[in-house]
């Protein structure tokens, strides 16, 4: 079937565009000279753009920039981009322009042409409502695009990954309750060291959580602070001086934020500081699930022949080939997402050094890589959460037969029979296969009373009791 086109000019002459599509000649070229990835901006920041759009086709009225009639067909406009409605006329590849213009322009001839539809105007004649006059007046791609960055980033952040995470942190700390009277062996190098409560390690999980949550939140107030208002290179050139407060109060109205117009538009657009200090707080998580996850594997392997103090929660088969085997599948999820996340640092690190005087010209690869981040810790901390934490349990009669059996059991003895002392009653155990408790009397090196203090292993979870 032939496609059908409409021939569109724009400043550097006549280009075909798809005769049914809202974009543009601009929007067309990018995607002639962008066919990269074939994957564009996230919804998360196309619900920012059009929430920017929106709010300056709002402030534009308000500042009697533009008339009522265009204003609030443009808003109108922009509001279905937010919505998600016209996602399917966003087609720019994510590896463009480092400016994300082409993405901006993508945005301003969609909502120019919506809004022509809706005051009964054709679409590509660029009236009564024009792309760059109407739609993009007071702005520039140059303070849009970090906008629409930081606005993404707030949503994702304080809506979908800090109430995912702080629902996993409650379940390791329920856990961290319910496992509270289990004594088990701590391990060293993978080594036994002295024992520890179950309820403890869980509790040092919910932990890592809770401060990985800390460190996101302190980047809030920096993603609160907003370029618009800057255009070009942060003076404000072509823009109404109350313009950006007026377009920052309506993105609050939209989204319920603490937005600001930043302190200094030229840091605001020349450097991408906050995402790359964002992305280090996400790093950090993604290293805590690591840990976390990995333990899980540990602590649950065998069922017969490994460490097996845990059960995990059996939710699909495990091999192919080996009927009845079981795999910690949702922790090596966690796993594989905390690499993912470490890599788009790594990315999102480079980027931030790509602000080359007045502008950073990576912020596409920059929103891709945090915004993915934010999404996959999200998604990966419920499933973690409910398919994994939620569901184990404890093998408390393996926990507390490995910890008789332990070497580690010496360290207590120390400080009544000497450190020499104790380790060669470690090597008298190990050599004849005898638990240090077994050698301890046969030896009679402490008295009954001495042996019901020194040697109970809850005691050796209790700091300050059992040096007493």
């Amino acid at each position: 079937m032939t496609k059908e086109y409409r021939l569109e000019q724009d400043s550097m002459g006549e280009f075909r565009v798809p005769a049914d599509v809202y974009y543009g000649a601009q929007t067309a070229r990018a995607v002639d000279n962008f066919p990269v990835s074939g994957a564009g901006f996230p919804r998360e920041f196309i619900r920012a753009l059009g929430l920017i759009k929106a709010a300056a086709a709002h402030a534009n009225r308000q500042l009697e920039q533009l008339d009522d009639r265009r204003a609030v067909a443009i808003q109108q406009a922009a509001e279905e981009v937010a919505d998600g409605r016209l996602d399917r006329h966003f087609v720019v590849d994510i590896f463009q322009t480092g400016s994300g213009t082409s993405t901006n322009m993508n945005a301003n001839e969609v909502i120019a042409n919506r809004a022509n539809e809706l005051l009964g105007g054709k679409i590509g004649d660029k009236q009564p409502v024009h792309p760059n006059d109407h739609v993009n007046r007071g702005q520039s791609s140059n303070d849009v695009i970090p906008t629409a960055l930081h606005v993404a980033c707030t949503e994702e952040l304080t809506r979908r990954l800090l109430p995912a995470m702080e629902e996993l942190r409650a379940e390791l700390a329920a856990k961290a309750a319910a496992f509270d009277d289990i004594v088990k062996i701590g391990r060293t190098h993978l080594q036994d060291a002295t024992p520890i409560r179950l309820g403890q390690e869980f509790g040092g999980y919910a932990s890592q959580l809770a401060h990985g949550m800390r460190r996101l939140e302190n980047t809030l107030p920096h993603l609160w602070e907003l370029a618009i208002g800057g255009t070009a290179v942060g003076t404000g050139i072509n823009t109404h001086p109350q313009f950006a407060r007026h377009v920052v109060a309506e993105l609050n109205r939209y989204t319920g934020g603490k937005f600001t117009e930043a302190e200094n538009h030229f840091e605001a657009q020349s450097a991408r500081d906050t995402v790359v200090e964002l992305s280090g707080a996400l790093r950090v998580v993604a290293v805590s699930l690591m840990k976390i996850a990995n333990d899980i594997r540990w602590l649950g392997s065998g069922p017969r022949c490994g460490l097996g103090e845990i059960a995990l929660p059996a939710v699909q088969p495990g091999s192919s080939i080996m009927p009845g085997k079981v795999n910690p599948v949702i922790a090596e999820s966690v796993c594989q997402v905390a690499a993912q996340v470490m890599g788009n640092d790594m990315a999102v690190t480079v980027g931030g050094q790509s602000g080359t005087f007045e502008l950073n010209v990576m912020m596409p690869l920059m929103a891709r890589n945090i915004l993915e981040s934010l999404r996959l810790l999200t998604n990966v901390c419920r499933i973690f959460r409910s398919r994994c934490i939620a569901g184990l349990t404890a093998d408390r009669r393996r926990c507390e037969a490995m910890v008789e059996q332990s070497l580690a059991m010496c360290t207590s003895l120390a400080p009544v029979i000497g450190y020499d002392q104790a380790a060669q009653v470690a090597k008298i155990a190990w050599a004849e296969g005898r638990t240090v408790r077994e050698v301890v009397r046969e030896r009679k090196l402490l008295t009954e009373e001495q042996e019901r203090i020194i040697l109970n292993p809850r005691r050796m979870t209790e700091p300050g009791v059992a040096a007493e």
